[in-house]
């Protein structure tokens, strides 16, 4: 497998230094790309580099997932435009176990010689002292030749500015790239496109400080069709863990996708084979309805994030809202996930004082709660066999609910036709 060609293919490659893909071709060869651990999970945007790792790992080479345990306490520049939280040295160490977790779950961490490694810049600069960096880094690379670089100049423009620490970014990470180049052999580093200058200074310091080759490599930023950017959505980042982003939001931020981003994703985000995915595209294209490659994108993620047990429940949640899956299933979920399920569905909070003496139908949907805004409402569309609390159709206004009827002993689950739901919880 030739991993450029693959990149390629994909829609995923951006740059590429002359000689790299010669290089590759002739043999294994060790590469890496760094990830920030500056939160205890990676997210949905992380998963590009993901994807690139896992190709390079596939095509033969030895994979490196270098997590910034010394960059995390630092910041960097490239397209931000204010610094980030430092960090403590207990927040990051947690953080940086969390992340090599989910990292096993899509590199092969023992397939002999080209197993993936993870490594923490933290361990090779927590005894470097400031005058020995300046001393064996520094002087290497000019200072115009820092400002050239655009990710400075627009920091240096903007209103906010750049602290030397920020500044300083651009050393430390080509350093990275050198401290692995001279003691684990690593002559590429792969990244975002808004990395490429970062990568390049590593280059360049490898050239510099020991006349050595090195490579660099950068992906795609994804964007949304529309613009917009990738992996958000109005709750925020579409998060790998799960006590985060629940599997069953994570399945339905893929299969929500739009047909023109879906043609995208599923070449950058899976690892079905080419033929594999235009016969798919065919099919979508031919019946856009179905949803064939939303589907199959989002059940392949999802999948390897959250394994069968997770994808099973996203596909039960998602049948408990638009299809038939009864209301018993719901005490299968814990609260978060629960509440997960009901996250864009309107809420109301109700005392279970109030449903001692137990309550009926109309004074619940009307006078405790809003799902509807009169009584007068409510007794019609009941009379119409068009409301249901937990999926019962409700059979007259007068129907009495008491703390009998809630579901993990805290919900009601109101329905208004099939499609609109309302949860009442009870505290």
């Amino acid at each position: 497998m030739n991993f450029v060609e693959e990149l390629r293919w994909r829609g995923m490659l951006h740059d590429i230094m002359p000689g790299t893909e010669e290089l590759l071709n002739k043999g294994m060869a060790s590469g890496y790309i760094g990830f920030d651990p500056t939160a205890d999970s990676l997210h949905v945007g992380h998963l590009t580099q993901i994807m690139t790792l896992i190709h390079f790992q596939r095509a033969g080479h030895k994979p490196y997932a270098l997590v910034g345990g010394a960059t995390g306490m630092v910041g960097d520049p490239s397209g931000k435009s204010a610094e980030r939280n430092l960090l403590s040295e207990d927040v990051l160490n947690h953080n940086l176990r969390s992340v090599q977790t989910q990292l096993e779950k899509f590199l092969d961490f023992n397939s002999g010689a080209n197993s993936a490694q993870m490594v923490n810049n933290y361990d090779w600069f927590k005894s470097f002292t400031f005058l020995d960096f300046i001393r064996d880094v520094g002087k290497h690379l000019t200072v115009n030749y820092m400002m050239a670089k655009d990710s400075v100049k627009k920091r240096l423009e903007g209103e906010t500015g750049m602290s030397f620490t920020e500044f300083t970014y651009q050393l430390v990470q080509g350093y990275d790239f050198y401290y692995l180049w001279k003691h684990n052999n690593c002559v590429l580093q792969m990244g975002g496109s808004d990395q490429w200058g970062n990568i390049v200074t590593g280059t360049e310091l490898i050239r510099r400080k020991d006349a050595g080759e090195a490579y660099a490599l950068t992906t795609q930023l994804i964007k949304k069709a529309d613009g917009t950017k990738f992996g958000k959505t109005e709750s925020g980042a579409v998060w790998l863990d799960p006590a985060r982003t629940s599997p069953y939001q994570f399945y339905q931020f893929w299969l929500n996708t739009t047909d023109v981003d879906a043609k995208a994703y599923i070449r950058i985000f899976t690892l079905f084979e080419r033929e594999v995915i235009e016969a798919m595209e065919t099919e979508h294209d031919a019946a856009p309805h179905t949803r064939v490659l939303q589907k199959a994108l989002a059940k392949d993620i999802t999948l390897r994030v959250h394994g069968e047990a997770g994808f099973e429940k996203a596909i039960k949640s998602t049948e408990f809202l638009f299809g038939n899956t009864g209301i018993e299933f719901l005490s299968e979920l814990n609260d978060d996930e629960l509440l997960a399920i009901f996250s864009g569905v309107p809420n109301f909070t109700i005392a279970k004082s109030e449903l001692q003496a137990g309550i009926n139908a109309t004074e619940l949907l009307a006078g405790k709660t809003a799902v509807f805004p009169s009584k007068g409402e409510a007794k019609k569309m009941i009379q119409g066999g068009g409301v249901a609390i937990n999926k019962e159709k409700i059979t007259t206004a007068d129907d009495v609910y008491n703390a009998g009827n809630l579901v993990n002993n805290k919900y009601l689950v109101a329905q208004k036709g099939k499609k609109n739901y309302f949860l009442i919880v009870v505290e």
